[in-house]
């Protein structure tokens, strides 16, 4: 299942998975240099940076912001 750190609180980061679902966790268990709006995916109770799909939704974002101001 992925998802998407949505803040930190403390040490705990706040998950919004793909079912709309948050769930926290230990900041300790994530990935280093991992930041707000990065893409994780939980695997067999692993948690993986989604490097490219995080650049590709920030792109995504990016756009939209420049086509709403332009």
């Amino acid at each position: 299942m992925k998802g998407i750190i949505d803040r930190f609180e403390e040490d705990i980061a706040v998950i919004e998975l793909e079912n709309n679902e948050f769930i926290d966790v230990n900041i300790s268990d994530l990935p280093k240099n991992i930041s707000t709006g990065d893409v994780i995916e939980l695997l067999d109770g692993k948690i993986n940076l989604c490097i490219e799909e995080t650049k590709n939704k920030k792109q995504a974002i990016e756009d939209l912001m420049d086509e709403l101001f332009e």
